[in-house]
């Protein structure tokens, strides 16, 4: 079989022991940070449009993938669709969240047990009344290793949206006039005991369940948005490692 259009390679890339799990990334260079800090014997399959997808091994010796989905549903759905086809039967979703919670703060990981699915990609997938959640196994997994580690974490709900600024009722942009359906949105969503936004987990959550893989996601923290809108960078780093650690622990049960 040729290598995939997008993600750049195909099940003959893989070896002969092929990997059955993958941790996703939407930023490229969070995929290669895992692969060169978290994995041994890592080769480059595909840097192809910015999905860089690199084939690696745990210290117990399985194979996995640390691959990137891009930006948002749409370009994740590409990309899951393909690797689900090159083999693949658990994603772990390693992302970057900002908390719409009070106790939820920047740092922590947020575990997400499902998702308000409010994403034009997922409807493709299933209708919008098709629940969005994630594999039982692997959520209560990340929750286990987070309390082994001793990492501070919340397990909730999370609302996957399409756009950063407008669909999280972000005013300090381009666009600073929302439409009435979103405004007020946040505090729908707080009280309603969601802890997060994201822009991902939805769709990934539709696919496991529709196309037959486990799916889970864990997020750092990078802003509280009953504070301020902007992402605290100092937090990012401390956050986005915290998320890897419990990624990878899990990684080592389910590869």
């Amino acid at each position: 079989m040729a290598a995939f259009y997008h993600i750049g390679f195909g099940p003959e890339d893989l070896g002969d022991t092929p990997p059955t799990l993958a941790i996703l990334s939407g930023d490229p260079n969070r995929a290669t940070l895992i692969a060169r800090t978290r994995l041994s014997q890592t080769r480059i399959l595909s840097e192809n449009r910015g999905l860089n997808s690199y084939l690696g091994f745990l210290p117990n010796g399985r194979p996995v993938l640390s691959s990137t989905s891009g930006m948002g549903a749409p370009s994740l759905s590409i990309v899951v669709n393909e690797l689900v086809q090159a083999g693949i039967r658990t994603i772990i979703r390693v992302g970057t969240s900002g908390s719409i919670q009070d106790d939820v703060l920047p740092g922590s990981v947020v575990i997400s047990k499902a998702a308000l699915c409010r994403q034009g990609a997922a409807n493709d997938i299933a209708p919008p009344e098709y629940p969005a959640s994630a594999d039982p196994f692997l959520t209560v997994a990340l929750v286990e290793a987070a309390k082994r580690l001793g990492i501070d974490y919340a397990l909730g709900i999370t609302a996957s949206v399409d756009t950063f600024y407008e669909g999280q009722e972000r005013t300090g942009s381009a666009n600073p006039h929302l439409l009435r359906t979103l405004q007020g949105i946040t505090e729908e969503y707080r009280n309603l005991r969601i802890l997060n936004y994201e822009m991902e987990a939805g769709t990934l959550f539709k696919m496991g369940n529709v196309y037959g893989f486990a799916a889970a996601c864990i997020c750092g923290i990078i802003a509280q948005r009953t504070r301020a809108e902007q992402p605290i960078l100092e937090a990012k780093d401390q956050a986005v490692q915290r998320a890897i650690d419990v990624a990878m622990a899990v990684a080592e049960q389910f590869a």
